[in-house]
C-alpha cells in the first residue's frame, strides 16, 4: 500500500467504520437485533439451497434461479453483517485498506448479481405463463445455465471496473467512513483527490444496473398481466398470479431501497438516510427473500414436509 500515493506522501492503511448508530444505549439492542437477522438469513438461504438440491421435483429453472438468489443473498449478507456486528461491540471499528476494497468489491458483485437474477426470474415467469407449451424449449438447461453464469460474469466485470477506479483515489488521513461497511458513496466523500470520474462512473453503472433489469421486469409483467386477464377460469388466474406475487414483493423491496441510495447526487443524499436504506438491501432483503418464497410457495412447503417426513423414517 505504501507506494500507492508516495508522490504526495499519502498512505492510508486503514479506516474507521462509524457504524449504524453512535448512541451507546442502542449498541446492545442493535447487536442482538442484527445477530438475529443474520442467523435467520444464513439458515433461510442455506436451507433454501439445500431443499432445492434435495427435492427432485424442484429441479426446474424457476427453482435454480431461486437457489442462485439464495446463494447471492447469503454471500451479500456475509460480506456486510459480521463486520457491522463488530461495530456494536467495539469503540473503534477498524478496517484495513485492502479489507475495505475487498468488502466493496464483493458487495458490488453480489448487488449487481441480485439485480440481474431478479430480472432473469421475471423472464422465466413470463415464459412459464405466456408460452407454457414452449417453456421446456425456451428454458432449456443450456439457456438457464447461460443466464445464471452470464449474471455472475457481468457482476464481476462491473465490480472490477468500479473497484479498479477506486484505487486511483488518494486518501490522506486516517478517516472515519460514515457507514457500517465500505460503500462507494461514503468512501468517495473522504477522497483527497478529484472524484468526478468515479462519481460519474458510479451514477452510470448504477442507472444501467437498475434500469435494464427493471425494464426487463416491467416488460415481462406487462405481458404476464395481459395473459392473466385473458385467462377465463378464476382458479387459473389465481394460480398464475400467485406464482408471481412473491417475486414482485422481492423486487419492490430490493429496487426501492437500492434506487433511494444510489440514484441521487452525492450533494443531496444524506448519509444517515442512506444507512437506513442500505440496511434494507444488505440485511433485511437477504433475510426476507427465502421467507417470502417459502411462505408463499406451495411447492417449497410440500418439499419441506417430504424431507422432514423422510428424516422421521430414517
Amino acid at each position: 500500500m505504501e507506494d500507492m500515493a508516495a508522490g504526495n506522501h499519502c498512505t492510508v492503511t486503514e479506516f474507521f467504520l462509524a457504524g449504524l448508530s453512535e448512541k451507546p444505549e442502542l449498541q446492545l439492542p442493535l447487536f442482538l437485533l442484527f445477530t438475529g437477522i443474520y442467523l435467520i438469513t444464513v439458515a433461510g438461504n442455506l436451507g433454501m439451497i439445500t431443499l432445492i438440491g434435495l427435492s427432485s421435483h424442484l429441479h426446474t429453472p424457476m427453482y435454480y434461479f431461486l437457489s442462485s438468489l439464495s446463494f447471492i443473498d447469503f454471500c451479500q449478507s456475509t460480506v456486510v453483517t459480521p463486520k457491522m456486528l463488530v461495530s456494536f461491540l467495539t469503540e473503534k471499528n477498524l478496517i484495513s485498506y485492502p479489507g475495505c476494497m475487498a468488502q466493496l468489491y464483493f458487495f458490488i458483485i453480489f448487488g449487481v448479481a441480485e439485480c440481474y437474477t431478479l430480472a432473469a426470474m421475471a423472464y422465466d415467469r413470463y415464459v412459464a405463463i405466456c408460452n407454457p407449451l414452449l417453456y421446456s424449449v425456451t428454458m432449456s438447461y443450456q439457456i438457464y445455465s447461460s443466464l445464471i453464469s452470464g449474471v455472475y460474469i457481468f457482476a464481476v466485470v462491473c465490480s472490477s471496473i468500479i473497484t479498479g477506479f477506486m484505487f486511483r483515489i488518494q486518501f490522506c488521513k486516517l478517516d472515519v467512513i460514515n457507514h457500517y461497511f465500505c460503500d462507494l458513496l461514503p468512501l468517495l466523500k473522504l477522497a483527497f483527490s478529484n472524484t468526478y470520474i468515479n462519481e460519474m462512473l458510479t451514477l452510470f453503472v448504477s442507472m444501467f444496473n437498475i434500469c435494464v433489469p427493471v425494464l426487463t421486469i416491467i416488460t415481462s409483467y406487462i405481458f404476464i398481466i395481459d395473459t392473466i386477464v385473458n385467462i377465463h377460469s378464476r382458479d387459473g388466474k389465481f394460480k398464475a398470479f400467485s406464482t408471481c406475487s412473491s417475486h414482485i414483493s422481492a423486487v419492490a423491496i430490493f429496487y426501492g431501497s437500492g434506487a433511494f441510495m444510489y440514484l441521487q447526487p452525492s450533494s443531496v443524499s444524506s448519509m444517515d438516510q442512506g444507512k437506513v436504506s442500505s440496511v434494507f438491501y444488505t440485511t433485511v432483503v437477504p433475510m426476507l427473500n427465502p421467507l417470502i418464497y417459502s411462505l408463499r410457495n406451495k411447492d417449497v412447503s410440500v418439499a419441506l414436509k417430504k424431507i422432514l417426513e423422510r428424516k422421521k423414517f430414517m
